[in-house]
């Protein structure tokens, strides 16, 4: 199963970034010119690199309340299903990729940090008028078992009452992710990096970018 979630995963989401760039209008969008291509690598570079550092860009700092608990959402979600010592394991059996495994204690912060960032991410939904009413189902499926994700897999670590139930539970919701991420908004797991080099080479090549050098507007 973890062989067929993965597939599903990494074939699902190569094609909706395919289908991301093919999808991008010729004449208002699409901003790869062949005549520009140096510099709109640039921009794309450059635009990734501003949004993945925390605080690095406006839109980071704007919103310091929001950033926080996204930011320890993301740093467990990105590091541990890589670098846990279980997880390295299992991939390494599957795939022959050896990757180093972090500490465990590390580990564990990172669990409770991402634990606590999605809890204020459904506090948020639940108390603030504008952001409940533009919450939907779809989101409260992804919030709710990213959560089951980071708690079963705390419960198994620590081995908490049923720990074959918890390891197991904690297997196939992670599959289950897996299957589903192309189909979900689990995609800007990839989308974010094609919005985001679009967005760079657009303001690059089409926007005075060339003239401008690196003073990109954000």
């Amino acid at each position: 199963m973890l062989v067929v979630s993965l597939g599903i995963f990494i074939v699902g989401l190569a094609l909706r970034a395919v289908l991301y760039f093919k999808g991008l209008d010729q004449n208002l969008d699409r901003v790869a010119y062949s005549r520009h291509m140096c510099s709109g690598l640039v921009g794309a570079a450059a635009s990734i690199f501003k949004w993945a550092v925390p605080f690095a860009s406006r839109g980071w700092r704007a919103d310091v309340p929001n950033a926080i608990p996204f930011l320890l959402l993301h740093l467990g979600a990105l590091l541990l299903p890589l670098f846990l010592l279980g997880h390295t394991v299992v991939l390494e059996d599957v795939t022959g990729i050896s990757l180093p495994a972090m500490p465990m204690l590390l580990a564990d912060v990172l669990t409770f940090a991402a634990v606590f960032g999605l809890l204020i991410y459904i506090g948020r939904r639940l108390m603030l008028p504008h952001v409940r009413f533009m919450t939907t189902g779809h989101d409260w499926y992804l919030l709710l078992m990213t959560l089951f994700i980071f708690a079963s897999g705390a419960f198994a670590r620590f081995e908490a009452s049923g720990y074959d139930t918890w390891l197991l539970l904690h297997v196939l919701s992670g599959e289950l992710l897996l299957i589903t991420a192309p189909f979900t908004k689990f995609s800007h797991i990839v989308l974010f990096f094609c919005s985001r080099a679009q967005i760079g080479m657009d303001f690059a090549i089409k926007r005075g970018g060339r003239e401008r050098g690196a003073a990109f507007p954000w």
